[in-house]
């Protein structure tokens, strides 16, 4: 992989100056992104890092629209990407895991006074075990896969906080002073960060800059806090099918997700079915494509699957391990709920999918997922 190699030595050259990278873990990322070639009939996979600086300060439009096809290229090929030097600070970032654990850090009746309620509103608390992600939409086999091995971890989900008829559960000032101003922040910042790669999408796509940005200006996105706590690998042995998170796709546009070093993000590649990891970079934002991303561009656009499973587990006595905490964040970015999502015009003649509406297509995602 020349690109990738490249890419990541000049990202691994910029980091080592201020003690974030080693070259070990350079090689270690290498070995684990970028996996020995395939066969002709089983096709190499790997997701590119992206260096966005570049669009960010091109000189020219040729120099933007260079940035914009790699970008369009990433997300063709694996559906996935790591943005580099895009722009958030990392003490934002940091910040952010600090009051997201001090939020999961509460006891659980305190969380579960914001329990997440509906999943037109998409806003509180979900309890470990609440959840089921998968791509299955039958009720009955999405109960059954819950009852015998729900996703084991737990979150605190946000929206756009001025919306009436959907209000956002925040913890009391009296319990976390810092929280609901900080987070309101991030969304903000993570909206706008959204709105930039989406318009390096549009040239990529050969649309124009802002092709999407009077589609996406409504802010209606979730961000999640994801906390999974240590698990006995005992429960992970019992149940192969037991998971931090199942195999799903994603629903809206883009997702950008900060990841703490545990790991435990594993891709799919489309071409063989086996799942590979998506090793955590530091200073950089994993990317992928949403379903309704992938439909609007009739599927140039990948959404792939993928999972969360439970990293290597260490041992806590002769006969049990467990598995270590890990946190991350996912700013699971959306079209605006009034949008038609509907085959772009120069993404191929005959469209793949009928049109639907954005809120229509998640909530109904949503209400299948949840208990």
């Amino acid at each position: 992989m020349p690109l990738l190699t490249a890419r990541l030595a000049h990202f691994a050259r910029a980091s080592t100056s201020s003690g974030a990278y080693t070259s070990l873990t350079l090689a270690r990322t290498l070995a684990t992104i970028s996996p020995t070639p395939s066969s002709p009939s089983s096709p190499s996979f790997h997701i590119p890092v992206i260096d966005f600086s570049k669009f960010r300060a091109a000189a020219t439009p040729a120099e933007k629209k260079a940035t914009a096809d790699e970008i369009v290229g990433a997300l063709k090929g694996a559906g996935f990407m790591y943005l580099a030097k895009h722009g958030i600070p990392e003490a934002t970032v940091e910040r952010a895991f600090a009051e997201s654990r001090g939020f999961f850090g509460m006891p659980r009746e305190r969380k579960d006074r914001l329990a997440w309620a509906d999943p037109r509103s998409n806003r509180g608390y979900v309890a470990v075990g609440r959840e089921r992600v998968t791509q299955s939409q039958d009720a009955a086999a999405i109960a059954a896969m819950r009852e015998k091995a729900p996703d084991y971890k737990e979150s605190m989900e946000i929206g756009r906080d001025w919306d009436s008829v959907w209000p956002n559960q925040w913890p009391s000032d009296e319990e976390l002073p810092t929280f609901k101003p900080f987070m309101l922040s991030f969304f903000q910042t993570c909206h706008d960060l959204h709105m930039v790669v989406m318009r390096s999408i549009a040239l990529g796509l050969n649309l124009e800059e802002t092709f999407f940005d009077d589609k996406i200006d409504k802010q209606c996105h979730n961000l999640r806090l994801l906390s999974y706590p240590p698990i006995k690998r005992a429960i992970l042995d019992k149940d192969t099918d037991q998971a931090r998170a199942g195999a799903h796709s994603d629903y809206g546009t883009l997702t950008l997700l900060f990841q703490d070093q545990v790991g435990g993000l594993q891709v799919q590649n489309p071409h063989t079915g086996e799942y590979l990891p998506a090793t955590p970079i530091p200073g950089t934002i994993v990317i992928n494509v949403g379903d309704l991303l992938s439909r609007w561009s009739n599927d140039v656009l990948r959404s792939t699957l993928h999972r969360v499973v439970a990293p290597p587990a260490q041992a806590i006595s002769e006969t049990e391990a467990m598995t270590p905490a890990r946190q991350s964040i996912a700013f699971f970015s959306n079209p605006n709920f009034d949008a038609e999502i509907e085959c772009l015009p120069n993404c191929g003649a005959t469209p793949k999918y009928p049109p639907v509406n954005t809120e229509k297509y998640i909530v109904g995602r949503l209400a299948d997922t949840y208990v």
